[in-house]
């Protein structure tokens, strides 16, 4: 290896789909070199993933994007879980982005890439990596690019790389699981009688159909097979696609011109940790499942908003001892549940007799908007929470809401001043130990402004004293006006010194 200070980059993101543009993004409103290298010449055009849920809707509202996801865009306010007959109302949940949102992955990798470029990170396309390696100081690649073959540099390398990963295999990760037993074979294709189409899942007697428009034209449709498996590597045509649909509906719905074939099966892994030195994982490098619920994508972009900044206070200078270790603690959890969610699912969709009876329980329980809740909460990822250390308060790890301040600017919400991807300390009940702590804090700090000093009144908290917000919207620190003032002020100096660290370079 070069020179261990001789660096071509900070972070050398290998892969460019929307997990990796979004961690591209985010380390560059931390003004963090970045490189994204993506093997395809052009983005694709198909998307095996359609939706964003209301936890990544939350999250790109705390940067601004929200609004320009919504753009043009449909929402619904339901999803399936299992393809039960009653629906899981995502209306329920207590989230300012009470919905799904209809953004097919494609589109969602175009405008995290605009996003990331209008913050000036180099995007290689067409420039596939092809060998891994790391010392105790970086890290680099080797990549062979339209102009030939080249080597890169960097402090870290994080693999978005998809689930046969080159970097997590490079970097001796381990990727147990338990492998595929059901078949989804997926098409893009035109039905002859596009009016009269089945809509949503359809369980049968020998298996599942899913069917949805995707335009005026074209339909997305998929049959789940328990029984007739595929051939590792081979192909999916035309008419193995229409004689599963009609095995499985009994139809083959005059499906024809397609524009996409693709298999996949319910083979669920997850990576043994998402660390080793300079390597990261995250998004489908990090783990896969069965895409039922549209929980994966979301899950990825979940995994770069907590990266992005650990890594840029880092390369920054300012992390606390253990700062990037707290990446892997904190997203293994999210990715096991959806990981047995979806287990959960599969084991429901069965077309076995014995398995309806189950159901039936189910679609009982489901009525009752208690459980149908915590289902929404479950799919759209609003019930993660991290296990955070610090004095015990019924906020910390929890991701902070919307809420409502009236500061000297006027009335404004918390999201507004998470744009920048900064620290946000809420000063909501004017207690002098607040200030005094920030400033005591911010006056040893080379670069005090990442973190924002909002002096504000709450209604939609009126007993709390004040909040430590982190850069991807969860809570870090919290005291009520009850607690006395020493507490507090000793609570908040060691969040900020666990947090937001010390003096950077």
């Amino acid at each position: 290896m070069r020179d261990t200070q001789d660096f071509d980059f900070d972070v050398l993101i290998v892969g460019g789909g929307p997990v990796g543009m979004l961690l591209a993004s985010e380390l560059r409103i931390a003004r963090v070199d970045t490189v994204v290298l993506e093997r395809l010449p052009e983005r694709t055009p198909h998307s095996k993933a359609f939706g964003l849920h209301a936890r990544s809707l939350e999250s790109l509202d705390r940067r601004g994007l929200a609004e320009r996801f919504r753009d043009g865009a449909r929402s619904w306010s339901n999803g399936h879980f299992a393809g039960l007959d009653v629906w899981v109302d995502f209306s329920l949940l207590d989230s300012a982005h009470n919905y799904a949102l209809l953004s097919e992955q494609t589109r969602t990798e175009r405008l995290l890439e605009e996003r990331a470029q209008e913050f000036g990170c180099e995007i290689r396309r067409g420039h596939e990596v092809t060998a891994v390696r790391q010392d105790d100081n970086g890290a680099e690649v080797d990549v062979t690019g339209p102009d030939g073959a080249y080597t890169l540099r960097g402090r870290y390398v994080v693999g978005t790389d998809g689930g046969r990963s080159l970097v997590r295999k490079s970097a001796g990760i381990g990727f147990p699981g338990t492998g595929g037993r059901v078949t989804a074979r997926l098409a893009d294709v035109v039905l002859a009688d596009r009016e009269n189409a089945p809509m949503g899942m359809e369980r049968t007697q020998r298996g599942l159909l899913f069917c949805v428009p995707l335009d005026e034209t074209y339909h997305r449709v998929a049959t789940f097979d328990f029984e007739h498996g595929k051939e590792a590597g081979s192909e999916l045509t035309l008419e193995e696609f229409t004689d599963s649909l009609r095995t499985i509906w009994g139809d083959d719905l005059g499906a024809s011109r397609p524009r996409w074939l693709s298999w996949f099966t319910d083979s669920a892994c997850q990576a043994e940790r998402y660390r080793e030195g300079r390597v990261f994982l995250a998004g489908d490098a990090a783990h896969t499942h069965f895409p039922v619920g549209g929980q994966g994508v979301n899950l990825g972009l979940q995994d770069a908003f907590n990266l992005g900044w650990k890594l840029a206070a880092d390369i920054h200078g300012w992390a606390a001892e253990g700062l990037l270790d707290t990446y892997d603690q904190e997203r293994q959890e999210p990715a096991r549940k959806v990981l047995a969610n979806t287990r959960a699912q599969i084991a429901l969709m069965n077309p076995d007799p014995y398995v309806t009876q189950l159901r039936e329980l189910f679609q009982d329980l489901m009525a009752k908007d208690q459980v149908n809740r915590h289902i929404a909460e479950m799919l759209s990822g609003v019930r993660v929470r991290y296990d955070l250390a610090g004095p015990e308060h019924r906020l910390l790890g929890d991701f902070a809401r919307d809420l409502r301040l009236k500061t000297d600017e006027g009335d404004e919400t918390l999201p507004e001043f998470l744009h920048r991807g900064t620290f946000v300390l809420l000063d909501l009940a004017g207690i002098p130990e607040v200030s005094a702590v920030h400033d005591e804090w911010a006056a040893g700090q080379e670069w005090a402004g990442r973190v924002r000093h909002v002096v504000a009144a709450c209604e939609d908290e009126p007993g709390l004293a004040g909040v430590l917000v982190r850069p991807d919207g969860y809570i870090a620190w919290a005291a009520d006006t009850s607690a006395p003032a020493a507490e507090i002020a000793d609570g908040l100096r060691t969040a900020l010194a666990t947090w937001a660290g010390t003096s950077g370079r």
